[in-house]
């Protein structure tokens, strides 16, 4: 019936929902008619006064004219009769060509006087379109008094229909609730039966057992039982010097002495021996159930404490959102349904922790019961042979059950030495781990904040640890670890020259560490130090030793690696050379990231992968995006990848783990919300909008994420949205951050071909306007943007490419056709004054960064180019045809190359 009633309800207010918006169209639709008619009698109006002053001053005009030529004439006139040489003939034509003048006149006269009351008449009727128009006016403000009420009403409506969804899902978890302790009630209920109908089972059985002890028996049936062992059947026969008449007197004898004693059946005792078994089996599955419904009860009540835990929280943030005076239904109301959604779970758990106690307290009178009962009565209803009986299968039993525990309990020790084994393996490896990365923390920032977290959490265990000797047998995968992590092994100006490695350094000893080294033909060499003769690292290597580690073995068939590129002479004299390959997406790269070494790849395939440069292998995958990966940014050992609406927060450290879920309406989500879910989703919840790109500052506090129309700022210290920068009339389809004082300068471009500057300071919250607004703008949205000292590029999908001035805010120069296609990527090169674009078409260009002027250009990719980074050494471009290329700059842009080559040239 609630439920009948609820969707009674949701229907009416469907309806009426319908109804008003309804009415809000034909007020809306009535409100433009009349204001066209009030146009249009405005026009009118306008034109009538326009014709009145016009013929108004014709007609001045005419009459003038009128007057002059009379004058003229009477003055004509008066000089013919004065002057005595005239004659009558002359002052004849004269009069008539004056009168002609005259008639004409006056035909134009009496035109414009019958326009003059035509246009009176018209006058006449203005009075009547004053009036129309003046009641349309009063419509019009009556009718968009009655829009705002509506829409007053359907705000109330909507408000009232939100307060009723959420009061139906409380129903509605109220009624899960109800169907949830039923359904346990309804399994108890069921186990109760099952346990009732095996022990009528038993009883029966038992019952058959006595009642088949106590039939009598002939002696046709007593000479066929089967008498125990020599060694029991004396207590069954006579004294071995005793003889006997005839067979009559030994079988009284027999008879008489069973009499006494009770009869031995093998058939008896075995079932006997079952009932007692099945009794045993029987106390041990309750013994079990009750310990199963404790350890539930136990991890009921820590999930008790833990949402109590969580519920104080929310309402402390709760309270102190209402003393900073928050809108609540921006905030507050959110957190009420949380904090009633949190009442009802821990009721529910308290509920079901009253369930457990129930069920252990029967189950434990029931075994009491039954010990008391059943086990009793059978053992008294035991003979002498039958106890033995009992007892020996009681004595194998016991072995056996002795057997198979010592067993499991070596098995437990081994494996407790195992573990001891690999904690000691796993402390040595971590103390030398960060032996390794202290050297390398000095010069790099990241790894030295993530060094400095590391310490934080694990000093207690890596000091506790600090004297455990590392094992040989291990050395090997440690290796492995330390160069997929640190990159330690160093290169040399020749690269044949075979150096020590560090397993050797640290295991020189270990016969698996030399077999291990023993297939290297040479020193591993990170990207940022591949050494002049070529560009090309030999990964090959490191997959041969990888394939000795059990850590790689498993997945070395599925992950992506890093291939070299083999040069060609061509390429050798080019102004960029490819030199490795990443392959391992199944659908189109959309975004990269990278630092010296890591990469960090975003594609269609709704992953993200993260590479190791050092070793050229794929080092995760993270999954469970919604859709397609288009933006992907790393900092302090967290990834923020973009999917749909949502900025998913990565944990590299804890083991590819999703801490956040930031959205575009500025919420945000603790875990793994969106799942590991099989199927793509292409729509957007309500209120949310596509996030095309993000970005970080320079010191990775705060990310910016531009989501429709307008760029929403986070604080990462926090995990809070601050506001917002607004100003674009189109969605923001790229942005870059540079630092200038205390501030961010946030640069966006638009598909509304705009770029603007946004000044972000340092704590501030709200909406933030554009400081400036760059002019002239593209001809089309804007692809791509990039920062370069004082200045900065922009790439559009008109085909162009424009250089920035950051001080002066002005447009410094500009190639308009810098390519045949939209240009969709810009970087800079590392240590050059180069820019690097990239279109559509798949075609790389180099420029120079002061003149843009040409260096160069070449077929990158067979598909679009859709994003490119450096870090400090090389060029990565990610294109559709699901590879990252990576690139060094040479040729006239390597001028340390050509350097070093004439020193030696010289020296030679």
């Amino acid at each position: 019936m609630d439920m009948e009633e609820s969707s009674d309800d949701s229907d009416s207010e469907s309806d009426e929902k319908e109804n008003y918006q309804a009415d809000l169209a034909n007020i809306t639709c009535e409100i433009a008619i009349k204001q066209k008619l009030i146009d249009e009698l405005e026009n009118s109006q306008r034109r009538l006064h326009t014709l009145k002053q016009q013929y108004e001053q014709k007609l001045m005009m005419l009459q003038c004219k009128i007057r002059d030529t009379q004058l003229e004439r009477d003055r004509v006139l008066q000089n013919m009769n004065s002057m005595e040489s005239g004659t009558d003939d002359k002052a004849r034509k004269i009069k008539v060509e004056y009168e002609k003048k005259l008639s004409i006149m006056n035909k134009e006269l009496q035109k414009l006087q019958s326009a003059q009351k035509e246009h009176a008449r018209l006058l006449k009727n203005q009075s009547q379109y004053e009036k129309q128009l003046k009641k349309l006016q009063v419509d019009v403000a009556e009718m968009k008094r009655t829009k705002v009420r509506l829409m007053k009403q359907m705000k109330e409506q909507q408000e009232k229909n939100r307060m009723n969804e959420s009061r139906r899902n409380r129903e509605i978890a109220c009624l899960k609730k109800d169907q949830r302790k039923q359904e346990h009630q309804l399994k108890l209920l069921e186990a109760q039966k099952r346990q009732q109908e095996l022990i009528l089972r038993r009883k029966t059985e038992e019952v058959t057992a006595l009642r088949r002890q106590v039939r009598p028996t002939s002696g046709k049936v007593v000479r066929k039982v089967n008498l125990p062992e020599p060694a029991q059947d004396s207590l069954l026969r006579p004294p071995s010097g005793r003889t006997y008449s005839s067979s009559s007197s030994a079988t009284n004898s027999m008879w008489s002495y069973r009499r006494t004693t009770g009869v031995y059946s093998t058939r008896g005792a075995r079932n006997k021996w079952q009932t007692l078994e099945r009794r045993i089996s029987d106390v041990i599955m309750q013994r079990m159930t009750i310990s199963n419904m404790e350890a539930d009860m136990n991890r009921l009540l820590k999930q008790r404490e833990e949402l109590t835990k969580r519920k104080e929280k929310v309402i402390r943030k709760r309270d102190r959102l209402l003393r900073d005076g928050v809108e609540p239904e921006k905030a507050v109301l959110p957190l009420n349904e949380e904090v009633d959604t949190l009442t009802a779970n821990i009721d529910y758990i308290n509920d079901s922790i009253a369930d457990c106690q129930a069920n252990i307290m029967q189950l434990e009178e029931a075994k009491e019961e039954g010990d008391t009962v059943d086990v009793s009565a059978l053992i008294g209803s035991c003979s002498l042979a039958e106890s033995r009986f009992l007892l020996d299968h009681f004595m194998s039993m016991a072995i056996s059950k002795g057997l198979q525990a010592a067993q499991r309990e070596s098995q437990v020790k081994v494996m407790e030495g195992r573990l001891k084994q690999t904690e000691i393996t796993s402390a040595t490896q971590n103390q030398l781990l960060f032996h390794m990365l202290k050297e390398k923390a000095e010069f790099n920032p990241e790894l030295d904040a993530l060094l400095g977290n590391a310490l934080q959490e694990n000093g207690d265990d890596s000091s506790s640890d600090e004297s455990a000797q590392s094992p040989s047998a291990e050395g090997a995968t440690l290796a492995t670890d330390l160069m997929k992590i640190c990159g330690e092994t160093k290169t040399k100006n020749k690269a044949r020259r075979r150096t020590t490695t560090q397993m050797e350094l640290l295991y020189a000893n270990s016969d698996s560490a030399r077999d291990a080294a023993a297939d290297f033909s040479g020193p591993v060499l990170p990207l940022a130090e591949t050494p002049d003769g070529g560009g090309d690292m030999d990964f090959s290597s490191v997959r041969d030793y990888a394939a000795l580690s059990p850590g790689f073995s498993s997945k070395a068939g599925s992950m992506g690696v890093i291939n070299p590129v083999p040069s060609t002479k061509s390429s050798r004299s080019a102004a960029l050379q490819c030199v490795h390959m990443a392959e391992g997406h199944s659908k189109a790269v959309l975004c990269v990231d990278c630092t010296d070494d890591l990469l960090f790849t975003g594609s269609k395939d709704r992953t993200c992968k993260v590479w190791n440069l050092v070793t050229g292998q794929e080092i995760m995958s993270l999954a469970g995006h919604p859709n397609n990966v288009v933006s992907v940014r790393y900092s302090s050992s967290l990834v923020f990848t973009v999917s749909t609406s949502y900025i998913k927060v990565w944990d590299i450290r804890d083991s590819a783990k999703c801490i956040r879920i930031l959205t575009s309406s500025g919420q945000v989500n603790v875990g793994d919300i969106c799942g590991p879910n099989t199927s793509r989703t292409v729509t957007i919840p309500a209120g949310e909008n596509q996030i095309n790109q993000i970005a970080l500052n320079s010191y990775g506090t705060v990310l910016y994420a531009a989501a429709g129309n307008s760029v929403r700022v986070w604080d990462l210290r926090r995990f809070a949205s601050t506001g917002k920068l607004t100003g674009h009339q189109g969605p923001v389809m790229c942005l870059t951050v540079d630092r200038s004082g205390n501030q961010d300068l946030v640069i966006t471009g638009s598909k509304d071909h705009y770029i603007k500057l946004f000044d972000v300071s340092e704590g501030s919250l709200g909406n933030v306007s554009p400081a400036h607004n760059f002019e002239p703008p593209h001809y089309d949205g804007i692809e791509s943007l990039v920062v370069y000292k004082d200045m900065f590029f922009s790439g559009s999908r008109d085909n162009g490419i424009k250089i920035w001035d950051l001080d002066r805010k002005d447009l410094l120069q500009q190639v308009p056709n810098a390519h045949r296609d939209w240009v969709c990527a810009l970087g800079i090169v590392p240590g050059s004054p180069a820019l690097i674009s990239g279109c559509r078409g798949g075609v790389l260009k180099l420029w120079h960064t002061d003149t843009l002027g040409p260096l160069g250009e070449l077929k990158g990719h067979e598909s679009p180019i859709n994003s490119i980074t450096a870090n400090s050494s090389h060029l990565f471009t990610a294109s559709d045809d699901r590879t990252v290329k990576i690139w060094r700059a040479r040729g006239v842009l390597d001028s340390t190359f050509e350097a070093d080559n004439a020193d030696e040239a010289s020296s030679n």
